[in-house]
């Protein structure tokens, strides 16, 4: 066992354990593990990934990545929350990188979206290195990251969000989508929520003094025909994020034909799907959304 699979085990032990109810990480035979990987710096941050490789022995060409984006409303949070995730999925051919990003209330909209925006152009840049397919790279996030998550899918070649963070000349577009207990409007959602300081500290001020910008941050006010597949969940009873947000981006991908699958599970809150009993068939949801579409075998 590497010194890195010993870290992230130590790592989600500390962090996660807890409050998932006994979870436990086990790094799939095969799979390596690279910790703090830099992919960019901005305003004296250095800005890491960690990455879940697939075991190279079984898989020849080129790989699907996907980039994982922990919540933790844009303030906090740690990569752990997705090692599980990208561990499996790695065991099955699929890149994993769990990043990191800047948080508010020191650095504001469109910080962390710059920052998610790099790490999808830093897989691009290094595609030879680490075995990527260029064409073939996804997001997953949860709550914060969920909404990062969804930035990437509906925003791709926006100039004020694409940023200098790192890898210049690289796309940052992805080809699918896994937003879970996303926000997806700001405009609707800032109000009447338990992250509503979040929000307010996230964006940089109230919706009132900086409309366009809340509109900006938006990804259900930014779907277009060019916006990939999603697969969304939410639970019923999320009083943090209304599962509404998860329903009007879902109805607006099929008034599109784009192809979406929305979730909606009975009667648990918010975050659930980390947790059993929740986490496997949410997660088999997500391996075989990433299977169909990226084919990695």
């Amino acid at each position: 066992m590497s010194d890195d699979i010993r870290i992230a085990i130590q790592r989600f032990a500390e962090e996660r354990t807890y409050p998932w109810e006994g979870a436990q990480l086990q790094v799939p035979d095969g799979v390596e593990v690279r910790l703090e990987v830099p992919y960019g710096s901005a305003a004296g941050v250095e800005l890491t990934t960690d990455l879940f490789l697939p075991p190279a022995d079984r898989f020849e060409g080129p790989r699907p990545a996907i980039v994982f984006i922990h919540g933790g409303g844009w303030r906090a949070g740690s990569p752990t929350q997705f090692y599980r995730q990208a561990g499996m999925l790695a065991a099955l051919g699929v890149i994993g990188s769990c990043c990191r990003y800047r948080f508010a209330p020191e650095f504001t909209f469109p910080a962390a979206v710059h920052d998610v925006k790099a790490a999808v152009r830093w897989l691009r840049a290094n595609a030879k290195e680490l075995g990527v397919d260029p064409e073939r790279i996804g997001a997953a996030g949860g709550s914060a990251g969920g909404h990062l998550a969804a930035m990437l899918a509906t925003t791709a070649g926006v100039a004020e969000l694409e940023g200098d963070v790192g890898s210049p000349g690289e796309r940052s577009d992805v080809q699918l989508a896994m937003p879970l207990n996303p926000i997806t409007d700001m405009t609707a959602f800032v109000d009447g929520t338990s992250l509503h300081a979040a929000v307010v500290q996230f964006m940089g001020g109230p919706p009132e003094e900086i409309p366009d910008a809340y509109r900006l941050a938006s990804p259900l006010l930014q779907v277009d025909p060019r916006t990939p597949p999603c697969l969304l969940a939410h639970g019923s009873d999320d009083h943090v994020v209304p599962p509404s947000q998860s329903e009007r981006f879902a109805r607006a991908l099929e008034s599109l034909g784009i192809r979406q699958e929305l979730i909606l599970v009975d009667g648990v809150g918010h975050g659930f799907f980390n947790a059993e009993p929740h986490f496997t068939p949410i997660y088999e949801a997500m391996e075989r959304f990433v299977l169909d579409l990226f084919a990695p075998q």
